[in-house]
């Protein structure tokens, strides 16, 4: 099957014949398939990167069975709070380590300095990758989400590349330069037109990456003080980082502080939080990581819909996006009281929870498999070994998905997957 076709099979959700969905749950129409036993819901993708809006009312599926969906799943929920708050607060020490490099390379510009920039920003991803688990259901990531991690994004929009030399905010602007005038010109005339966050900051590290066989390659000159447009980029840079590390450090405390989104979270009823933890999961392999992230740049064929193209990184985004998956379905990382979902379900149907965990470990062995640098697979022949095992794990990520989904079923939650 060609990549296009994958794109075309798209990932509405089989609820399942044993359950009825909530009648509460108001879905709108436009997102509905023909079929009654199928839902859809939009989903911001990653060009938007902050989710669509949030349709459900209600993750809790009605039962014809009055004795469905009797089980305590205080354990996992309280795990679940806490691996976010470790993850959040771990990814904050990681932008905090990268907005101190960048504070060292922009007082003292120098070929290390650069390097060392480098190093925290490709050493800072991991820990933010997997919170991206954590997404998808109206939790306080969405209203920074698109500040934060928004792509593919237009280069020409914030610095020079190349047939011009005089593009974006630093050069084609004498406004003077705050924080909040960067963050205004965010997507605001077209989604691509990124001026914040994760890969603003890895474009104006390592410049435009023109080259299959490596990064960007942007000289450290580009910093050094005493030019219209070198001290442009110099603030730019340090602006953005700050904010990064302000807007991640933001959702460590809503997850750390009493009256912040966990109390929120541990006072929903117990669906209503198991729905939003499994729609996290789910809509992440079998919609975001499956289709935007891996199937348009195999269908496109074109670097620029690479994940992390400037530093050539996206192998590492694709391995910690899985990992972050498979936190929450196990509970790694939850601190001693380890209390995983596959727990949970494998209490109420053996055969669903070893299920998942197969597709988990098959999923993680595809990506695991995939050619780094990404843009060389990109750039490979469509009936090459390296093409092939990248479809391979975008036919992994849907099975990943759709086995999410079952499992939410057995919990009695709702697990809405969009179209791709």
């Amino acid at each position: 099957m060609k990549t296009k076709l994958w794109l075309g099979v798209g990932s509405a959700v089989l609820l399942g014949s044993a359950f009825n969905t909530n009648p509460d749950n108001q879905i709108a129409s436009a997102f509905f398939s023909a079929s009654p036993a199928y839902a859809q819901e939009a989903e911001g993708g990653e060009g938007g990167e902050g989710g669509g809006a949030n349709l459900v009312t209600s993750y809790a599926l009605n039962s014809t069975d009055p004795e469905a969906f009797k089980y305590d799943a205080t354990p996992q929920i309280d795990a679940y709070i806490e691996l976010v708050r470790n993850s959040y607060a771990k990814s904050a020490q990681g932008t905090g380590a990268l907005k101190d490099a960048i504070d060292a390379l922009i007082t003292d510009p120098t070929d290390s300095k650069l390097a060392a920039a480098r190093k925290a920003w490709v050493e800072a991803r991991p820990a933010y990758l997997v919170t991206e688990a954590y997404r998808f259901y109206d939790g306080p990531i969405e209203d920074v989400e698109g500040q934060i991690n928004a792509w593919p994004m237009n280069e020409a929009a914030i610095d020079y590349v190349v047939g011009d030399a005089k593009a974006g905010i630093i050069n084609a602007s004498t406004d003077p330069l705050t924080i909040d005038m960067i963050i205004k010109a965010n997507q605001v005339n077209d989604e691509a037109d990124v001026t914040t966050g994760w890969h603003a900051i890895e474009f104006l590290l390592w410049g435009q990456d023109l080259s299959v066989d490596g990064p960007g390659n942007r000289p450290v000159s580009d910093f050094v003080a005493g030019t219209p447009a070198n001290d442009r980029r110099r603030t730019y840079l340090g602006l953005v980082a700050e904010q990064l590390d302000r807007d991640v450090s933001s959702l460590r405390d809503e997850w750390m502080e009493e009256d912040g989104y966990a109390a929120k979270f541990k006072a929903l009823a117990p669906r209503e939080a198991i729905g939003r933890v499994m729609n996290g999961m789910a809509i992440l392999a079998g919609f975001e990581f499956m289709s935007a992230r891996l199937a348009v740049a195999l269908d496109s064929g074109d670097q620029e819909d690479e994940h992390s193209c400037f530093s050539d990184t996206t192998h590492q985004d694709f391995v910690y996006d899985l990992a972050g998956i498979k936190a929450v379905w196990t509970g790694d990382g939850a601190g001693k009281e380890r209390k995983g979902f596959d727990e949970l379900v494998r209490s109420i149907d053996k055969p669903t929870a070893d299920n998942v965990d197969a597709l988990l470990a098959d999923a993680q062995t595809k990506i695991a498999a995939l050619g780094d640098p990404w843009d060389k697979v990109l750039a490979a022949d469509p009936s090459s070994p390296e093409r092939k095992a990248a479809e391979d794990a975008v036919v992994a990520l849907q099975a990943l998905g759709k086995g999410l989904t079952e499992a939410g079923a057995k919990l009695g939650v709702l697990v809405l997957i969009p179209a791709s």
